[in-house]
């Protein structure tokens, strides 16, 4: 029996015992966002190697590296290192990320985590004033109090030191390129830019932005960052050494130490670093395998939202009022278990099995009702502990990217600095994350009862990132997908894996389907991208939709299919699909 074979075997017996696997083929946008019923606004590609992500520049970059015979994690280095400079209200050097990799040779799928840690002398009670109330949200942001040790560069240099093909130092010529010559700005960072975000108004950001006549700069405008180029090539020669430790290591330290609310980061906590490397959570949904990193990423309740929905009809009503309305109710279940119970499982234990057992999703999925009622409270999962409510707010500022290479090896890859522009303070030419942000600033209830993401020193906040790669019966890959949007990441990869899975829409169509974010009272949607029948359907159902403001989905995927990959972007941002 092949690797492949035999792991999925085991993975079989472990979760479905007696199943046959058999092969098998926060908030919306704005109104003037680009319809999804407009193919042509799609950007999808085709071939046998794809790269899709949110940039062209970036998208080019990936695919030098595999014209050049590097793998997909070759290939992801240089698409992050772009990313972080033409899309720096995203993600960056500065910043963390999840990634899951497929190796082809064995099937084996591996999830690297490069969420940023809470300093070591990090406090439950840091984000909390002298009368033990939560501070101001926007005045944490901007403090050095939000930022945390960065590991995105530190997760692709180990995974690149696992699956790479070509020296780490090749990796960073057209981030340098595009750094030193400059790029030109693209309509959304140009909005982001004037946006009312208060780090686009931070003086670090307005420094950058602002043309020499102090007017800021805009979309068709070329803008050089020398000191960005200066970075890469430290990073190229020396690897995340170069950002964890010297000159740029204790610039960091020194600016988030500065302001109001220093931070308490240290070069010990930088030097001290270190990514992780585990088996990647694999769950059955139907004749799929969905693969996922697990805690602290919402990996795990993805696979939760895809267990529920195996107990319902969904497949069976493709883009109606009865698929979207079970769609929405999972979507509740799924949300209230994870906000009550999902953090560092290093710290906290975790209900990760309990959650995911087929018998606890069956209990779960029957309070599925034929009509919409009072916000289901969290469920008791073997394991589960008692929690306080959760007050984390998760806001918006990442990214994601897929990529199959030549061998057939895939990466999918979410990545941060958390809100926009992060935390607005710069180091190198690039910003610093407020991840931070993402642990609750009451890190307990009245009673005592401790929240699962509580801040602790060396703690990784909890995240909505969840990339994942999607297995056919034989453990081969069959598509790889993920985006950014806060916490509506985990409403939006839901959607995607849908509509791909269930309702057997090709790429491009199931990343354009509306956006519907169900979670407590809210039905956050797309509402002008949905048929009036199916909002006539879902109102009689008791959904109703509303409007909040938040991050749209980035979704990009791949998928295998027989004439070779089928990829695609998100038509709601700039990103393209493109392979050869």
């Amino acid at each position: 029996m092949s690797p492949r074979l035999s792991s999925l075997s085991r993975l079989t017996r472990l979760l479905v015992p007696g199943a046959l696997f058999i092969l098998a083929a926060c908030a919306p946008l704005p109104k003037d966002a680009p319809s999804a019923a407009a193919p042509a606004a799609v950007e999808a590609g085709s071939g046998q190697v794809m790269v899709a992500a949110a940039n062209p520049l970036a998208v080019e970059a990936g695919l030098e590296i595999l014209r050049a015979g590097g793998s997909a994690v070759d290939a992801a280095v240089a698409v992050q290192a772009v990313l972080g400079l033409v899309e720096p209200q995203s993600s960056g050097l500065g910043g963390g990320a999840f990634l899951v990799h497929y190796d082809a040779e064995t099937g084996a799928v591996s999830a690297y985590n490069g969420r940023e840690t809470a300093p070591a002398a990090a406090t439950p009670d840091m984000f909390l004033n002298a009368e033990g109330k939560p501070l101001p949200f926007v005045q944490v942001l901007l403090s050095g109090r939000s930022t945390g040790a960065p590991g995105a560069v530190a997760m692709l240099h180990m995974a690149q030191a696992e699956h790479g093909r070509l020296e780490w130092s090749q990796l960073f010529g057209a981030a340098e390129r595009l750094a030193e010559d400059g790029f030109i700005v693209s309509p959304r960072l140009a909005e982001m830019i004037v946006s009312r975000a208060p780090q686009a108004k931070a003086p670090d950001a307005v420094a950058y932005f602002s043309k020499p006549d102090g007017t800021p700069h805009q979309a068709g405008d070329r803008l050089k960052n020398p000191a960005y180029a200066a970075t890469v090539r430290r990073i190229a020669a020396e690897g995340p050494a170069a950002l964890m430790q010297g000159e740029i290591a204790q610039a960091i330290v020194a600016r988030v130490g500065e302001g109001d609310l220093p931070g308490a980061l240290t070069l010990a906590d930088l030097a001290s670093y270190r990514p992780q490397k585990t088996e990647a959570l694999c769950r059955p949904y139907r004749i799929y395998v969905v693969c996922t990193p697990p805690a602290p990423s919402g990996g795990p309740a993805v696979l939760e939202g895809l267990g529920l929905l195996e107990h319902t009809a969904i497949a069976d009503h493709p883009n109606t009022a009865q698929g979207w309305y079970l769609f929405t109710q999972a979507s509740r279940l799924m949300y209230a278990d994870r906000d009550r119970y999902m953090g560092d499982p290093d710290h906290v234990d975790v209900p990760t099995e309990g959650l995911l057992d087929r018998s606890y999703l069956a209990a779960r999925a029957a309070l599925i009702g034929p009509r919409a009622g009072p916000p289901p409270a969290p469920g008791t999962p073997k394991g589960a502990g008692i929690r306080a409510p959760d007050t984390t707010r998760e806001v918006s500022g990442t990214s994601h990217f897929v990529i199959v290479d030549a061998q057939g090896d895939a990466v999918s890859m979410t990545t941060t600095v958390e809100s926009i522009f992060g935390s607005g303070r710069m180091v190198g030419g690039f910003f610093l994350n407020n991840q931070l942000t993402d642990f609750a600033f009451a890190p307990a209830n009245t009673d005592g009862t401790p929240a699962a993401n509580a801040i602790a020193g060396g703690k990784r906040p909890r995240s909505s990132m969840a990339p994942a790669i999607v297995l056919d019966g034989e453990g081969r890959m069959l598509a790889a997908v993920g985006s950014p949007g806060g916490t509506s990441i985990l409403a939006y990869n839901l959607k995607a894996l849908v509509g791909m899975l269930d309702w057997k829409l090709p790429v491009a169509e199931a990343l354009a389907l509306p956006n519907l974010i169900a979670r407590g009272t809210s039905y956050a949607a797309e509402g002008d991208k949905f048929a009036p029948e199916v909002v006539e359907g879902l109102a009689e159902r008791g959904v109703v939709f509303t409007t909040v403001g938040g991050e749209g989905s980035g979704l990009h995927a791949v998928m295998v299919t027989p004439n070779g990959l089928d990829g695609a972007a998100d038509p709601r941002r700039e990103g393209v699909a493109r392979g050869f």
